[in-house]
């Protein structure tokens, strides 16, 4: 089981939306866009779990799923739903949505220093261990 972190930024809101709205269309309609060259897009399986993370300025996690299907070139009923301008992603299930967003400056000083958890990406897709990925479910439920 891959453990990731599906990450929004600034720079890749669609049509002009702040990332927060851009991720909150994607969890509603329970699919999220992987660009063709996002370096771990093969590595996704049905059954993954993922955080849904607001980069730069918001620097927040929003939710988490779990992967209800590989990466795949949207169907034309999946593309007429999906609200981005990715033609592939994958699709989500078991979505939570969290209220409140939990910043990264709370979760970061519960991870281990050795595992070089860090706030900034360069990529939409990165992967994380099964720690980080407990540790900040662990902070969202308080």
């Amino acid at each position: 089981m891959t453990h990731c972190l599906f990450n929004r930024v600034e720079g890749y809101a669609a049509n002009g939306s702040a990332p927060r709205e851009v991720a909150t269309e994607f969890l509603r309609v329970g699919m999220w866009g992987v660009g063709a060259d996002e370096p771990h897009r093969d590595a996704l399986a049905p059954g993954d779990l993922v955080l849904i993370y607001l980069g730069a300025p918001d620097r927040m996690f929003v939710g988490r799923a779990e992967l209800g299907s590989a990466v795949h070139e949207w169907t034309p009923s999946e593309a007429q739903l999906y609200p981005g301008n990715s033609a592939a992603g994958v699709l989500l299930t078991q979505i939570q949505q969290w209220h409140p967003r939990v910043p990264m400056k709370t979760v970061l000083p519960h991870i281990d220093p050795a595992e070089n958890a860090k706030a900034d990406f360069d990529i939409g897709v990165v992967r994380i261990t099964a720690t980080e990925y407990a540790t900040a479910t662990a902070v969202a439920a308080g």
